[in-house]
């Protein structure tokens, strides 16, 4: 479990842009850990976390790409009923707000990644971790 920096990139809405993202990333030897897209009529929110936050920056600034750092909580959680519920539980009581969240895993995986932007990422950390 650790605190990460995400970014948040907004993109025009069309073929091939996240492509060219992905290209600059990988040219630069990049790796994506997480990935998440939402649109809107006229652009997307592409929320990412990668191997080198400070060299994708420079890059995103260099085509004048708007970008929004969070901080969010990664944390492994076990691929079965009731681990998210307890997890929000454990926020809840502590009165930490989850804003939003996304994870993915395997149907076969022990365990996926989640995401978590919340309201106060040092307190949610210290109380998942007890």
């Amino acid at each position: 479990m650790e605190i990460a920096i995400q970014l948040a990139l907004f993109l025009e809405n069309q073929p091939g842009t996240l492509a060219a993202v992905c290209d600059e990333l990988a040219a630069a030897n990049i790796n994506i850990l997480a990935l998440t897209i939402s649109d809107t009529v006229d652009h997307s929110v592409v929320r990412i976390i990668v191997s080198d936050t400070e060299k994708a920056l420079d890059i995103f600034e260099e085509h004048g790409t708007l970008v929004v750092e969070n901080e969010v909580l990664l944390t492994h959680i076990d691929n079965q009923p009731g681990s998210l519920s307890k997890i929000a539980h454990e926020l809840a009581a502590a009165e930490v707000n989850i804003e939003y969240a996304y994870l993915a895993t395997g149907q076969e995986s022990q365990t996926g990644l989640m995401v978590l932007r919340v309201s106060d990422a040092e307190k949610a950390l210290a109380v998942l971790k007890s």
